[in-house]
C-alpha cells in the first residue's frame, strides 16, 4: 500500500533471497494480484491495484540536492507489512530507517514516521485484465525521529488501476504480455504550506511478462531465471500544488528488473532524476517481498474475515 523509495536489513534480507531462491519453479497461479491471466507484481515504488498479505523489504540508496543547492547521500532501509482484513479489503503499516550523510559532514539517522494505510479492491475484469481499488495513506506525524521525520501528518486518499493487454488480437500477440498500472492523490498536510506544502502524487509503471509471454502467447523455452522474469519501467512523480514551489514535479524514472514466482519476488531498479529539482545522480533500489497469501495460506495469509 504505501510505497517508499527504499527498503530494510542485511540479514532479514539474506533469508528472503533464499527462500525465494528455493521456490524458482513454482507456478503463479495464486500470486497476490491476479486478474484473469494476468500477474500485477508488487512494484517497488508505485504500488499494484492488488490486495493481499504481503511483507515487503527494501534497500535504496541515492543522492539528493537539500535546501542550500548540497548533494546528500541518502540510504534507507524499509518494511512494509499488508494483512488481509476480508479478501478485497487490506491494512498495511510501514517506515523506513534513514540515514543522511551531507558534504560538510553533518548527518542524520533515524526512523522515518508510521505510515498506515487501508486499502479496497472494488472492481476486476478477468476478460480484460482490468483490476482498480481505492485507499487511504497516513503518515502520521511524529512518530519518527525528530532529526528525520516531519511533526505534522499526510493524508493521501489514492485509486489505483491496472490493465493488462492479454486482449488484444493474436496478430499481436508479442504485445499482450504488456501492462500499465497507476496510482493517484493528493498529500494533504497538517502543516502550514510553507512547512508542509501540499502536493498531488501520481505515478505508472510499464511492464513486460516473460511468464505472460511463455504461458499465455507462446513458450519460446526460455531459460531460468529469465522465463520468472518481469521487465518493468516506473515512473514516481509528485507535483506540488502550494506554497512557493506550487506547479513543480519532481520525481524519477525507475528501470528495472523483477524476477516473480507463486511465493514472492526479488527486483532491482535504477532511479533517475527527471529534474535538476529532482536531483543529478542515479540512485538504485533493491527489493525483497513475500506473499504470506500463498505461503501461509491457513495462518499469516489467512483473511480475518
Amino acid at each position: 500500500m504505501p510505497r517508499f523509495t527504499e527498503r530494510h536489513a542485511p540479514r532479514a534480507c539474506a533469508a528472503l533471497l533464499a527462500a525465494l531462491a528455493g521456490l524458482s519453479h513454482a507456478s503463479f497461479a495464486n500470486a497476490h494480484a491476479v486478474v484473469g491471466d494476468r500477474v500485477f507484481p508488487a512494484t517497488m515504488t508505485v504500488d499494484d491495484p492488488g490486495v493481499g498479505d504481503e511483507f515487503d523489504m527494501q534497500f535504496g540508496h541515492i543522492k539528493s540536492p537539500d535546501g542550500n543547492g548540497n548533494n546528500i547521500n541518502v540510504n534507507t532501509v524499509s518494511y512494509e507489512w499488508d494483512k488481509l482484513i476480508t479478501k478485497n479489503l487490506a491494512f498495511s503499516v510501514a517506515s523506513q530507517y534513514v540515514s543522511q550523510n551531507a558534504p560538510d559532514g553533518g548527518s542524520a539517522q533515524g526512523w522515518n514516521n508510521v505510515t498506515l494505510g487501508v486499502k479496497y479492491l472494488f472492481y476486476t475484469s478477468p476478460a480484460h485484465e482490468i483490476m482498480a481499488s481505492v485507499g487511504l495513506v497516513s503518515e502520521i506525524g511524529g512518530t519518527g525521529a525528530k532529526s528525520i521525520a516531519s511533526a505534522y501528518s499526510t493524508f493521501t486518499p489514492t485509486v489505483y488501476f491496472g490493465k493488462g493487454f492479454g486482449d488484444l488480437p493474436a496478430s499481436l500477440g508479442y504485445l499482450r504480455p504488456l501492462a500499465f498500472t497507476a496510482q493517484l492523490g493528493p498529500n494533504l498536510t497538517t502543516a502550514s504550506s510553507d512547512q508542509g506544502p501540499n502536493s498531488f502524487g501520481w505515478g505508472m509503471t510499464l511492464q513486460y511478462s516473460i511468464p505472460y509471454l511463455q504461458q499465455q502467447v507462446k513458450n519460446l523455452g526460455l531459460p531460468q531465471p529469465l522465463s520468472n522474469m518481469i521487465f518493468v519501467v516506473e515512473a514516481p512523480m509528485s507535483t506540488c500544488t502550494a506554497g512557493a514551489c506550487s506547479g513543480q514535479t519532481t520525481g524519477t524514472i525507475n528501470p528495472g528488473v523483477l524476477w516473480i514466482n507463486r511465493y514472492g519476488q526479488f527486483g532491482i531498479e535504477a532511479q533517475i532524476p527527471v529534474n535538476r529539482a529532482s536531483g543529478n545522480h542515479v540512485g538504485v533500489l533493491v527489493d525483497a517481498h513475500l506473499y504470506f497469501d500463498d505461503l501461509f495460506p491457513g495462518s499469516l495469509g489467512k483473511p480475518l474475515f
